[in-house]
């Protein structure tokens, strides 16, 4: 006020006031009205982005999950019953697929019911349960996944919110009414119910007893007579240990017992028989049952027995290779999703049954399945299958249990996956994505076809050098190959097992580190194996006669790897040929145009080569090499032209070694015998893969200024190249 007042005398001594003072009340009513349009404006941006549970009624929301809040819906006597189910339905008969129509990112779109209550005309439920905690995370997992839409005029797919898991705690009847008063049920046409326990007692339908007339059924436990191919959903049973009990990881590999079987409720004659396979094999074979000195409850079904000792479940799975997982009243049994938990690999004894997911899971590839009748030989059948084997499928079963068993929302989800890539077939997944790893975990070593372009300089290579007793000549290429400035160590493979290496005060005194790994048997496998003591991506594989190579020519190589680290980079260069005459491949070592290989005498490559040739080798190459002693060098070489479809890369003009030290006596490439032995490797190897991976190519790598007029001491690699 004082401020105003001296305002107004301030312009009333200049003149008259450009301004006239506003009255008391105009400005009264003025303020009034602009917080009256601010707050509004508040309020309405509040509205529009402050979260809130104001949505479409078609919405899946936190607040319509509580069957307390769910409207009731009362069913008459007389509401109608769908049909039983046809049992010739098909993609192509009972699915309307142009309601999916196109779109861009090939993805069906998937509506859920709102939450209803359903009722007779008593007011009794036609469930004992309501909404189970399983379908609720069933229907929230979906609800948040890009598969879901609130736009029932969108959708491709319908679920209904009436639970139907277990059938056990269903009324068939009204159940059957419920689905049919849904308001797009359309003789189940698009609709998608998920059921695990199905059937009763006394006979147990392997299929939801609840009519259903053209609904997709996902069930956990369907035969090969009630499962509708290409149609129905085989899921697992969810077992309620997955979310309560947490495994530790478990490596692969030979564990306390043999066989194992957990389950409590098996039918009297295959307990029997088990029994028998007990006192046959003995402490092979565990046989578990439920504990009968444990009072009943939740506690109790994490315990099992045998002769009143008590065993933890389900980490007791863990401690054995093989799991039994027999058949009950129902084919499904949640068993089969704890063994896969514990990484074990599960014996699946349940004539007809279809397994969750087979449509698209290899089970071949993580359990063994065993007609109920062959139980008596379980054990001889399991016996024969090899070790690797065994440890490939322990690592396969924990690996489909963490995709598709772990969780309602990963069983959900696939069945949503697999329906998808029926109705937009051109963008399925693969064989390949549906049943490997997404990455192959070895010592965490990086596949070189997903490199950056040029890996850094600053790791250098290591140099493997393979000897048997060739001291003298393995000291110089020791002594040549430490010149190198991006060598960061030295790995030699003492091969001889009659003969010890040197004193360590008698080797060369190089800058690096240099280890000596000494062999089990005289194999050249070995020159491949993926030592631990390799720490760098790159691998520079030389015998133990090359010493003509300068510092020049093996830095110059390491650059080119650098620039192509899924290749093959080496120096001595060969070609196969095609003998028409003979019809069939031929080694050729003469000067030619052409190149198809490089030998690894002196060869650049990434070390995860190394796990590929030692594991993954087709067939019998890799002890056909170890066998013949020759040609582990043409084998790389086809392994690596397989998994690229690359060609190698001949670096620098050399052809031939020169070693004037290597005599016929001990210089493996010298015998008479040689290239015939050679030609027959190549055409060994190229039935083995089934088809000729080897690339031919008419070019090398030559530093820039290699053949031009310059002075030597202005380039980068002036010691080069000459014969």
């Amino acid at each position: 006020l004082v401020s105003g007042m001296y305002a107004s005398g301030k312009y009333s001594s200049r003149g008259p006031a450009l301004i006239p003072r506003m009255k008391t009340k105009h400005r009264i009513y003025y303020i009034t009205l602009f917080s009256v349009v601010l707050l509004g404006l508040i309020a309405t941006g509040m509205f529009q982005f402050w979260p809130h549970s104001i949505e479409s009624a078609a919405d899946w929301t936190l607040d319509k999950r509580s069957v307390h809040d769910a409207p009731v819906v009362r069913l008459p006597v007389s509401s109608p019953i769908p049909e039983r189910g046809d049992l010739s339905c098909r993609m192509h008969t009972c699915f309307d697929v142009y309601r999916c129509g196109y779109n861009p990112k090939n993805r069906i779109k998937v509506y859920i019911y709102p939450l209803q209550k359903f009722v007779d005309e008593l007011g009794v439920p036609i469930s004992s349960t309501g909404l189970s905690r399983e379908y609720n995370d069933l229907l929230s997992a979906i609800s948040d996944s890009d598969f879901y839409t609130d736009d029932v005029t969108r959708a491709c797919l319908f679920i209904p919110s009436v639970d139907v898991l277990n059938q056990n705690s269903l009324r068939i009847r009204e159940t059957a009414q419920a689905l049919a008063m849904l308001p797009r049920w359309d003789k189940g046409m698009n609709h998608l119910l998920f059921n695990m326990l199905p059937g009763g007692p006394p006979d147990y339908n392997t299929a939801l007893d609840v009519p259903r007339d053209r609904a997709l059924l996902a069930g956990g436990g369907f035969s090969t007579w009630t499962y509708r191919q290409g149609y129905d959903v085989s899921i697992p049973v969810y077992s309620p240990l997955s979310a309560d009990v947490e495994l530790p990881q478990r490596q692969p590999g030979p564990r306390r017992y043999f066989i194992l079987s957990s389950q409590t409720a098996i039918h009297r004659e295959y307990r029997a028989e088990l029994e028998r396979l007990k006192e046959e094999n003995g402490e092979a074979l565990l046989l578990l049952d439920k504990c009968s000195n444990l009072s009943q409850g939740a506690a109790s079904a994490r315990k099992r027995c045998y002769k009143g000792q008590v065993y933890d479940y389900p980490q007791i799975l863990q401690e054995s290779s093989f799991c039994v997982v027999l058949r009950g009243a129902r084919l499904g049994q949640a068993a089969l999703s704890d063994v896969l938990q514990a990484g074990c690999v599960p014996v699946i004894l349940a004539d007809s049954y279809i397994l969750p997911f087979s449509e698209v899971l290899d089970w071949k590839r993580a359990s063994v399945v065993i007609p109920e009748e062959k139980l008596s030989e379980m054990y001889t059948i399991l016996k024969s299958i090899p070790h690797r084997q065994v440890e490939e499928m322990q690592r396969q079963a924990h690996w489909f249990w963490e995709a598709y068993f772990s969780s309602m929302k990963a069983i959900g989800l696939t069945t949503l996956q697999i329906i998808n890539d029926r109705i937009y077939p051109y963008a399925a997944r693969t064989y390949e994505q549906w049943n490997n790893p997404p990455v192959v975990k070895w010592s965490s070593v990086n596949s070189p076809l997903f490199l950056p372009l040029i890996p850094p300089r600053a790791p250098g290579f290591t140099a493997v050098v393979l000897t048997y007793d060739r001291v003298e000549s393995l000291f110089r290429v020791i002594t040549e190959i430490s010149k190198v400035p991006s060598l960061a160590k030295l790995l030699v493979v003492w091969n001889n097992q009659n003969k010890s290496p040197p004193e360590e005060s008698l080797w060369p005194k190089v800058g690096v580190p240099l280890k000596v790994v000494r062999t089990k048997e005289n194999k050249l496998s070995n020159r491949f194996f993926p030592y631990d003591e390799i720490e760098t991506e790159a691998v520079l594989a030389i015998d133990d006669d090359i010493i003509m190579l300068t510092s020049d020519e093996l830095q110059f190589g390491y650059e080119v790897w650098r620039e192509f680290p899924d290749r093959l980079v080496g120096y001595p260069g060969r070609l196969h040929l095609w003998d028409h005459e003979m019809g069939k491949w031929k080694y050729e070592s003469e000067w030619t145009n052409e190149v198809s290989m490089v030998l690894t005498g002196a060869a650049f490559y990434h070390k995860y080569f190394n796990y590929l040739y030692t594991y993954k080798m087709p067939g019998d190459i890799k002890n056909w090499v170890d066998a013949h002693m020759n040609c582990e060098d043409i084998a790389m070489n086809f392994l690596v032209a397989n998994i690229t479809g690359k060609a190698p890369i001949k670096v620098t003009p050399r052809k031939k070694f020169k070693c004037p030290e290597c005599t016929a006596i001990d210089g493996l490439s010298l015998d008479q015998t040689h290239m015939v032995e050679r030609s027959e490797c190549i055409n060994k190897f190229a039935s083995v893969f089934g088809t000729m991976p080897l690339k031919v190519v008419e070019h090398r790598a030559d530093p820039v200024l290699y053949k031009d007029d310059f002075p030597e001491k202005l380039k980068s690699f002036p010691n080069i190249g000459s014969l």
